[in-house]
C-alpha cells in the first residue's frame, strides 16, 4: 500500500493496522474516523514504529495509545 499520500482511506488503513498489532481491546477508542490528515506525518512515524517491533511492552503500548490519542481531531 502507497502510504505516501494523506488520505482518509491511508488514515484507516495504519489505524487498522496498529489496533491489529497492539491487540487493543477498546477499538472504539481508536476509529480512523476520530484522526485527520492534519497529522498525517506523525500517523505515519507511528505506524512505522509500531510495525517494526516484534513486540511491545505493556509501557511501550500505554505510551504509543497515549501518542495516538494526541494525534485524534
Amino acid at each position: 500500500m502507497d502510504l505516501s499520500q494523506p488520505t482518509p482511506e491511508n488514515v484507516s488503513y495504519m489505524i487498522e493496522k496498529i489496533k491489529d498489532k497492539l491487540r487493543m481491546v477498546n477499538v472504539d477508542a481508536m476509529r480512523s474516523e476520530s484522526f485527520n490528515t492534519e497529522k498525517y506525518e506523525d500517523l505515519v512515524y507511528m505506524y512505522e514504529m509500531v510495525m517494526k517491533r516484534e513486540t511491545i511492552t505493556p509501557n511501550e503500548m500505554q505510551a504509543i495509545a497515549a501518542e495516538l490519542g494526541s494525534l485524534r481531531k
